[in-house]
């Protein structure tokens, strides 16, 4: 649309109430200098854009015929062959706009909202007037403008963090490099420009659902759609980027939250790590996070160099927490430790065999099923679970997966040996007159020996470094009696065995055996 003839042409067909076809900054801004020559108002313009909403690549359409110029004579608006008669202000209008708004503009035409030509149209006629506050964010349409702005900028940062490059074989030929992504706003031309900055002679494509850019080394070149997803991409080489990206994952550092709100959701499915993160994730939740690095390089033994005594490092000292404890393994795979609860001079000291997948996620020891039926036998034998104290031989959760869910898995007499290191501190602390060992486990930990037999020991109590040890079932073993009668008679032995604790505590039981 050149010279006088084509103002009129588009100024007439938007004062004849037809739309204006617009598919690209450079058209808009024609009409838009056409349209300010004939004084025509934004609410009396009708613009479109070509089906599939914002592809600034597609071809132009074909031109139509223009309408007859008017004439003094022309017939009044509303009759058939009606053609309004306008008249320019200005032979040859100009636009005095500021290059921040031109700018501004140009980016929030790439902004992919159903009304984007209307609206820069409103905001260049409110500024011709002489209402620059149009470019003020307090502005109505100044603060949409800028988050238009704001839109635009922001996808095309993402495009040029998460596009991935996939190598082809060389026997494909040009293009040697292929990326497919889905931006939300028309940033392609912006995004291509970047990268044959970056790429130098290398050949690259990248698509999109709406168009495709092609860098053959010397010339881009700006094409329709040619893929469909990025299924169509494969490259042999990811395999060791993906090696790569697990090596350098710290879990230590982890925060899933900020992660997934860095990166939109909708990104990660054509990312190739997206398909590992989320394993990695659920292994710094289940206890790599402690370890500061990858679990494989925790676990390396490194090379023994020789230095001299004088160089030598002190010897480091017991771990002081729990959560410090590196005295087995179990401490890789589990949430945290569950150390043990309740007064610090209790009488009684109830110690189970190792916290649960509930106690694990909680810190708490006895607070899932197992721990809800104590509570009920501590209220059968009359014994206030606040004025016991609660723990367990091994304090970090042992467990074996089975399909979503972490079942439970008999810790190992070494492991045993080496959580004694805290319970010797909480019986040291505590000083219980009583203890009530929950299950073989606890009753072989709290002994100090792994020959132990369970039935030969419940309802007898043991007297053991000047204390009573009483025996009785773990809770969670009565959970997983089939038979009613049997878990009944279970039920009893453990009721029965709080009982006979209370009565050793009060001194009511038998008496101590002659030292």
């Amino acid at each position: 649309m050149d010279g006088t003839a084509g103002r009129i042409n588009a100024a007439v067909a938007a004062a004849a109430g037809q739309p204006l076809l617009v598919q690209s900054f450079a058209e808009w801004r024609e009409a838009a200098r056409e349209l300010l020559a004939f004084e025509i108002a934004p609410h009396t313009v009708k613009w479109i854009t070509h089906e599939g909403g914002g592809d600034l690549f597609s071809a132009a359409p074909q031109p139509q015929p223009a309408p007859a110029v008017a004439s003094a004579t022309a017939p009044a608006i509303g009759t058939a062959d009606a053609i309004p008669v306008l008249n320019p202000r200005k032979a040859n209008p100009t636009l005095h706009l500021p290059r921040k708004l031109m700018d501004m503009l140009q980016s929030a035409a790439c902004c992919r909202v159903a009304d984007r030509w209307a609206f820069l149209y409103r905001v260049v006629w409110r500024w011709q007037h002489g209402d620059q506050v149009v470019m003020s964010a307090a502005d109505e349409d100044g603060s949409r403008l800028h988050a238009m702005v704001k839109a635009v900028h922001r996808e095309e940062h993402d495009m040029h963090a998460y596009i991935r490059f996939r190598e082809r074989p060389e026997e494909a030929g040009a293009p040697r490099f292929v990326a497919w992504f889905e931006p939300s706003h028309d940033v392609l031309p912006q995004v291509a420009q970047h990268f044959v900055s970056r790429m130098g002679r290398i050949s690259w494509m990248i698509a999109t659902p709406d168009a495709s850019v092609l860098w053959d080394g010397a010339t881009l070149h700006n094409t329709g759609p040619l893929m469909s997803s990025s299924a169509d991409l494969d490259d042999p080489g990811e395999a060791l980027w993906l090696t790569y990206y697990r090596s350098i994952f710290n879990p230590a550092r982890l925060n899933a939250q900020l992660l997934q709100s860095h990166i939109p959701s909708r990104f990660w499915k054509n990312l190739p790590e997206g398909a590992v993160v989320p394993e990695m994730i659920s292994q710094a939740a289940n206890g790599a996070r402690r370890t500061g690095q990858a679990e494989a390089v925790g676990q390396r033994r490194g090379t023994t160099i020789a230095i001299t005594p004088a160089q030598a490092q002190p010897q480091r000292e017991a771990p002081s927490t729990l959560d410090q404890c590196r005295r087995c393994e179990l401490w890789q795979h589990a949430t945290q430790a569950v150390g043990g609860e309740g007064p610090k001079q209790a009488r009684i000291m109830l110690v189970g065999e190792q916290p649960g997948d509930q106690e694990d996620l909680a810190g708490q020891p006895f607070v899932g099923p197992a721990g809800q039926l104590l509570d009920a036998a501590l209220a059968d034998a009359g014994l206030d679970r606040r004025t016991v104290y609660l723990t367990n031989a091994v304090k970090h959760f042992k467990w074996e997966p089975r399909g979503k869910r972490r079942l439970h898995k008999t810790p190992a007499q070494r492991e045993v040996e080496a959580c004694a290191y805290w319970l010797d501190q909480e019986l040291a602390q505590v000083r219980p007159d009583v203890i009530v060992a929950l299950g073989s486990t606890a009753l072989k930990a709290v002994l100090g020996t792994s020959h132990a037999v369970l039935k030969d020991t419940l309802g007898q109590p043991i007297r053991h470094n000047g204390r009573w040890v009483v025996t009785v079932y773990h809770p969670s073993f009565i959970l997983r009696v089939p038979d009613d009668a049997a878990k009944k008679n279970a039920m009893a032995v453990m009721v029965d065995g709080l009982k006979l604790a209370q009565q050793l505590a009060a001194g009511q039981g038998p008496a101590p055996p002659a030292p």
